[in-house]
């Protein structure tokens, strides 16, 4: 980024071209000094009349307007001003030439006398007043002056020179903030004025009106560019709802002339600038280094959701914070909590789902049990009757009359076992063989219809028990600290100095679906045996009601986040999200700043491994993954 220095001086080489009602020629006094002395790029999306532009005459410009034919009048003053002045010398200050030349349409003439044509009515109508109506012609009445100065032919060409260095474009502000503001610009926005009277709305500058509402958007936006780094000054009329919706920034009040009232009583205004900082950056940066050995001991696992391929970009920030204690809140799979633990930190992982606690407590939770095979050989020989529960419940639904048998072998003699970590490894390898033993490993379906023939589906159940076994037991470390594992609701962890916690919860979508329960219920209860489930009978997959979770609905899941950063404000924060999902983006950001002084925001792109995140086959599940931080 260059930045530009800029030397606060009134001397104005260059002045605005047209007469301007809301120009802020008058108020260049109050508003340079409050320029920053140096910035990168000069944005103004609300041009207009340009006062500050031109006073300014920054070397590396963006001017905007959403006013066609205004943009067309300074794009041919900046590429072609002697054909624009040749043109304005031929007309002459008369009601006849003003009117006739008011019903042409500009959109017809040649671009440099369609710029002659604007700036000729703006010199000799009513006020210099720029005003459409709803179809967006100009509508201003003729403004019976004397001697107007219809061509400035000097004025004109240091005007050229001015705008030949700045990008000129037409289009809706929102779309060229989003696009072109970068950290360090300077974005002066001078939008159309809150009304303050009956009398000071002077109409259209496009067909398009700019209400209350479009204020409140404008607001959220500067919030935005605030947290993106940029210098921001803004001005308006003096309305309450100014004040409220810049509090928390300096807010100047200006003794104003209002040239366009027609009543007399209304001349004289406030105007208010308001100055708006960037927020302070320590810029998290994005640097994904390579994984501890250790990491790669982690069993692989088809997991909705599974963060193991972000795991770097995950460190990468979470390394930034000087932290000891991590909390995995909703940790799934499991993955980034082993993670953690590879990286040192004492480790906390949470989750509703049971099978998900199961994993932690055998892998993050357990520094050093674990569970010779020849013991685990014998979990699938029948000791005593099993209750036959998946034999009965499930038969011809999964796996063949032979495997449910044995499944309610193993879940008898584990739930006999007498250490915890023992039991948590077998039941552990128990639903990893389950799942690899399904086509997908999900149990949305029964049968076999996805049978793709690959090798895990030709193996043994018992086979892939023992291999999943051993599997976890070469995943067993100690990193010497003290690691837990939780299983219950996010809203109900009591935990104590946390440093820092890593939230990646179910992502709502209306394009997706956030169902685990429905996709794991088989799995699931096999880590509860199914206690304190109601399975469902009707259903052909015999599922059993998903656990209520406030993340189902949009309204629910911006309450939960709520909820959750409130819980934990005095934890460094860090959220995993999809570029897919609800609340938006902006809307997290403001959740998270309610409770956070810095809320940064790192885009990652990504493919999830199953479509989980995919509405159709056309945009199959390439999306954004944002990393929020909040500190």
């Amino acid at each position: 980024m260059v930045e530009q220095t800029v030397e606060k001086t009134n001397t104005v080489q260059a002045k605005p071209i047209l007469k301007w009602a809301g120009g802020k020629t008058q108020m260049l006094n109050d508003l340079l000094p409050k320029v920053p002395s140096s910035y990168g790029r000069y944005i103004e999306p609300f041009f207009g009349g340009g006062a500050m532009f031109f006073a300014l005459q920054p070397e590396n410009a963006i001017i905007a307007d959403s006013n066609p034919e205004l943009i067309n009048m300074y794009r041919q003053v900046a590429a072609n001003v002697d054909e624009v002045i040749q043109y304005l010398k031929k007309y002459e200050n008369t009601s006849e030439m003003f009117y006739t030349v008011r019903e042409q349409e500009w959109t017809q003439l040649p671009k440099a006398e369609a710029a002659a044509r604007t700036i000729f009515l703006n010199r000799t109508c009513f006020n210099g007043l720029y005003r459409v109506n709803k179809q967006g012609k100009f509508n201003v009445p003729y403004g019976k002056y004397a001697n107007p100065k219809i061509c400035d032919e000097d004025g004109l060409k240091a005007a050229s020179e001015a705008l030949k260095k700045a990008e000129i474009l037409c289009g809706d502000y929102l779309l060229v903030l989003d696009h072109y503001a970068q950290p360090g610009d300077f974005v002066f926005l001078d939008p159309p004025y809150l009304p303050i009277s009956e009398y000071a709305d002077f109409k259209r500058y496009t067909k398009e009106q700019f209400y209350e509402e479009d204020h409140i958007e404008l607001a959220k936006i500067i919030m935005r560019l605030q947290e993106r780094g940029c210098h921001i000054i803004l001005t308006n009329s003096n309305h309450p709802l100014v004040h409220e919706l810049y509090a928390p920034f300096t807010i100047d009040v200006i003794q104003t002339k209002r040239h366009i009232s027609c009543n007399g009583s209304t001349r004289k205004g406030e105007d208010v600038i308001v100055t708006i900082p960037p927020k302070q950056q320590t810029l998290v940066k994005l640097d994904p280094q390579p994984m501890p050995q250790q990491v790669s001991a982690y069993p692989p696992t088809r997991f909705m959701g599974s963060k193991s391929k972000l795991l770097s970009e995950i460190w990468s920030v979470v390394s930034q914070f000087n932290v000891n204690t991590v909390v995995d809140l909703f940790s799934g799979s499991g993955v980034v909590g082993y993670m953690l633990k590879a990286q040192g930190k004492a480790v906390i992982s949470n989750d509703y789902m049971a099978m998900s606690a199961t994993f932690t407590k055998a892998m993050v939770e357990n520094n050093s049990v674990t569970l010779p095979l020849d013991e685990a050989k014998t979990l699938l020989i029948a000791h005593k009757e099993s209750d036959h529960f998946v034999a009965d419940t499930f038969k011809g639904l999964y796996y063949s009359d032979e495997e449910n048998d044995l499944i309610d072998t193993l879940r008898t003699n584990i739930a006999a076992m007498k250490d915890q970590y023992k039991q948590a490894i077998a039941m552990t390898a128990l639903i990893r063989a389950c799942t690899k033993k399904r086509p997908r490993g999900i149990f949305t379906y029964t049968g076999h219809r996805y049978d793709d023939g690959r090798q895990d589906l030709k193996k043994s159940l018992s086979q892939q028990f023992l291999e999943a076994v051993e599997a976890v037991n070469k995943a067993v470390f100690d990193n010497g600290k003290i690691n837990l594992s939780k299983h219950g609701d996010a809203m109900d962890l009591k935990v104590e100095n946390a440093d820092l916690v890593y939230i990646d919860p179910p992502y709502y979508s209306p394009l997706s679906d956030n169902e685990y329960v429905r996709r794991y219920h088989f799995v699931e209860g096999l880590a509860r045996d199914w206690k304190g489930v109601e399975i469902q009978e009707h259903t052909q997959t015999k599922k059993f009601k998903s656990y209520p979770t406030p993340f189902s609905t949009r309204k629910g899941a911006a309450d939960a986040f709520d909820k959750l950063f409130k819980k934990f404000a005095n934890s460094i924060l860090v959220v995993s999200y999809s570029s897919n999902s609800q609340p938006t983006q902006d809307e997290m950001v403001a959740i998270m700043a309610k409770y956070k002084e810095h809320v940064e925001v790192i885009p990652i792109d990504y493919k999830y491994s199953f479509g989980n995140q995919s509405e159709a086959k056309t945009h199959r599940n390439s999306v954004q993954e944002y990393l929020f931080v909040g500190y």
